[in-house]
């Protein structure tokens, strides 16, 4: 299996997913909202934004996402 990449992280633009890192932690719950390019660094950086609260969007480098895990938020609000 391959590392997560740019392509992997295309698919996964718009979506609602757990991003589990290298370093063993999980982010659950938050929708990858774009793809940008750190300039002075030249690293691809996932900017994400918490299920329900868009003022708290933040950035995460691609190259410390191990995976990410697609959820179906219908699931999740069907139980609530």
């Amino acid at each position: 299996m391959e590392g997560f990449s740019i392509n992997t992280a295309k698919s996964f633009l718009g979506r609602n997913v757990n991003l589990h890192l290298k370093d063993g932690s999980v982010i659950i719950n938050v929708l990858l909202a774009e793809i940008q390019k750190d300039e002075f660094r030249e690293k691809a950086l996932i900017k994400c934004v918490p299920y329900g609260r868009r003022k708290n969007a933040f950035k995460i480098p691609l190259k410390s996402i191990a995976w990410a895990e697609l959820l179906n938020l219908n699931l999740i609000s069907a139980g609530g």
